[in-house]
């Protein structure tokens, strides 16, 4: 009987610890949420803590060649564990995903070939974010992922009114660069040093832009880490399709939480983190 008692004991105890382990985790809520671009309906996903009162900044979450998915969904829920509302948008429209490489890069193509497509998908999540009870409007903020990471470049040097915006292995280049005093945004570039898809010569003239406008950037590049360094499913994507990527969770721990010190500067005043590698 005691040893009964001692063992539910054990259990109780050991349920607690896990729960104090994730606290956030339990208080974040989601919902999908439909807003529309046009005739174009776009199926997006908020995330937010509920037990925080007031207004809080918001986070606007770009996602993958793939399309608005769980990986997506699953950063913007970090994003409201850290007292954000977060927002995982769609820029293909639908929600919809690309099941191979090929539907991928089409449906990238898409929006990249249109930059007056790429902002207005982008404005009206933004716009949607803006409106909701728990986020401060002045406060915005947008991270991105591969295909995401050069949507939120693109619309930092295209003036949009951010506070500040984070690419995670992103593509650099584009043919709409920035106009000197143009860049409102504060610019941080998270690069794997081993990515074959972002040659050196695209990071310096990316640096080079940056200066030219007038920006304030940051760049950092993470030693061996390969393109979608932060992706757990990299890995099985290199496996299935041959792709040159690689989950690399030394340099996703370290790209996340450079990007919480940059929000945090963003959000309250501070100086940008310095352009170098680790």
């Amino acid at each position: 009987m005691k040893q009964n008692v001692r063992a539910g004991l054990m259990l109780v105890v050991a349920a607690l610890v896990v729960l104090a382990a994730f606290p956030a985790a339990a208080k974040v809520r989601g919902r999908v949420v439909e807003y529309r671009d046009g005739t174009v309906t776009m199926k997006g996903y908020l995330a937010w803590d509920p037990a925080l009162k007031g207004k809080r900044p918001g986070v606007l979450v770009v996602h993958e060649w793939w399309g608005h998915n769980e990986y997506a969904r699953k950063r913007a829920r970090m994003l409201a564990g850290l007292g954000y509302t977060a927002l995982a948008v769609d820029m293909y429209g639908e929600g919809k995903q690309a099941p191979h490489p090929d539907d991928a890069a089409a449906f990238a193509a898409e929006v990249m070939k249109n930059g007056d497509l790429m902002k207005a998908r982008f404005m009206a999540a933004m716009n949607l974010l803006k409106d909701q009870s728990t986020v401060d409007p002045a406060r915005i903020g947008a991270i991105g992922y591969c295909f995401g990471g050069a949507v939120v470049l693109n619309m930092a040097r295209q003036g949009v009114d951010l506070a500040g915006v984070v690419s995670f292995h992103g593509s650099l280049a584009t043919d709409r660069p920035a106009e000197p005093g143009g860049v409102k945004a504060r610019v941080l570039a998270l690069n794997g040093a081993a990515d074959r898809f972002i040659p050196p010569e695209q990071v310096g003239a990316f640096a080079a832009e940056m200066a030219r406008a007038g920006a304030e950037f940051g760049f950092i590049s993470y030693a061996g880490a390969k393109h979608s360094f932060t992706n757990p499913e990299a890995d099985a994507f290199a496996r299935r399709f041959g792709l040159d990527v690689a989950y690399d969770s030394r340099a996703d721990r370290r790209s996340w939480a450079e990007m919480k010190r940059f929000f945090q500067l963003c959000f309250s005043g501070g100086n940008l983190p310095r352009s170098g590698s680790t």
